[in-house]
């Protein structure tokens, strides 16, 4: 692997985007959303005519009053200045539970109810309160399964990738995708060592980890992260930044990767050659890099592109899938992008779609760039992964040309 950037750029670039009407009203979300979260399931489990005895009605009430006071009084010691692991282990699971109980409140209060209505079983009051057990029922099993499927060391996604520009002496090359690890207040010490054993069983060439690695510094959440350093590629390992490291002194992130073996690629490339052919790897910072006020962070994709050779096929990293429209416009090949988690817990996706071109798997963007968007590999905030599971991806490069024969 050969490194063909000399500087870093230092300058900001000139975006100013429009805010637009969805940004305005996303500054409101965390004022409404909780109460939604936890109101709408108390009305739908308690007071859609189940006439429960009052001793009840009373309990139910007082559990999410107090779901809907200790929830965002959590999250804010948790990832505020007091930076509390407990209580944002606490806040994030609240989180987590409210989103599931909350879906499925509205789905099985409508629909369920619809159906049993239709189907005239029993009186109002009966199937008022087959909604309320099922609702429970429901939240409890996917609560249980989503913790499982956090938690557990993400399986291996295989997919051929066909590059157009790919030259003959590339075709195979083994590319593993890791991404938003998001090590945090849940300590996954552990876990993180299993991930990077997985890896090195896939024989890589190349290694990239598209960011979102912790939330915390990475003084307090190295030893999480220090297993990384154990990951093995026969050309490189190679890192750019995601949003998460600039609401963590992302500098520090950084060094720490760069101590461990990683090469960050800060709006910089390297060049990976093999069989007389070369193929452009750059990085790119996080779009959110320049609003962080770190001097030097931002996201120039002429800066990653420098000094190369415009007739070289480039797989790109970036974090955000939305950078595909700028990676399109300046032809790339491939991009790499995490961020989304698909979703983690469905139907979250929804909203993800609102900010994001793309969701999850590989989709074409222009006349040749192809993005493949990781659901991730860790997990953040709340410990449950409903409909997403996380990844470890490993993409082999094909291309179309046939080798030369001696």
């Amino acid at each position: 692997m050969t490194d063909t950037s000399s500087t870093r750029p230092a300058d900001s670039e000139a975006h100013a985007p429009r805010q637009s009407g969805l940004h305005r009203l996303m500054r409101y979300i965390p004022l409404i959303a909780p109460v939604l979260l936890w109101a709408v399931p108390c009305w739908v489990l308690l007071y859609t005519g189940q006439h429960w005895p009052l001793p009840v009605t009373l309990a139910g009430t007082a559990l999410f009053v107090l779901g809907l006071a200790g929830m965002p009084l959590a999250m804010v010691r948790g990832h505020g200045r007091r930076q509390q692991d407990r209580a944002a282990i606490v806040g994030a699971t609240l989180l987590g539970t409210s989103w599931v109980l909350f879906t499925w409140s509205v789905l099985l209060g409508v629909f369920l109810r619809l159906a049993l209505t239709v189907a005239g079983v029993g009186e109002s009051q009966d199937r008022a309160r087959i909604v309320t057990w099922a609702v429970l029922g429901v939240t409890a099993v996917l609560l249980a399964w989503g913790y499982a499927e956090a938690r557990r060391v993400p399986r291996v996604l295989r997919l051929d990738v066909r590059l157009p520009r790919l030259g003959a002496g590339l075709d195979g090359i083994r590319v593993v995708l890791i991404t938003d690890t998001h090590y945090g207040p849940l300590d996954r010490a552990r876990w993180s060592a299993r991930v990077c054993e997985t890896v090195n069983t896939l024989e890589a060439d190349l290694v990239c980890h598209t960011g979102d690695i912790a939330d915390g510094t990475a003084e307090r959440r190295r030893a999480q992260a220090v297993p990384l350093g154990t990951v093995r590629a026969t050309h490189a390992r190679v890192y750019v930044t995601g949003n998460h490291e600039y609401y963590s002194e992302a500098q520090g992130w950084v060094d720490l990767m760069d101590e461990l073996g990683w090469e960050p690629l800060r709006n910089r490339h390297v060049l990976l050659e093999r069989g007389g052919d070369t193929l452009v790897v750059a990085g790119v910072d996080d779009v959110t890099a320049e609003s962080s006020g770190l001097a030097g962070h931002r996201a120039h994709l002429a800066g990653a592109l420098n000094g190369a050779d415009p007739d070289l096929p480039v797989l790109l990293l970036a974090h955000q899938p939305k950078f595909i429209d700028r990676a399109a416009a300046a032809g790339i090949d491939l991009q790499l992008s995490g961020h989304t988690h698909g979703g983690q817990i469905w139907p979250f996706h929804h909203l993800v779609r609102l900010d994001q071109p793309a969701l999850a798997g590989l989709s074409h963007h222009g006349p040749r760039t192809l993005l493949y968007t990781s659901r991730g590999t860790g997990f953040w905030g709340p410990p449950f992964r409903v409909f997403a599971p996380s990844e470890i991806t490993l993409l082999v490069l094909r291309s179309p040309h046939l080798p030369t024969s001696p």
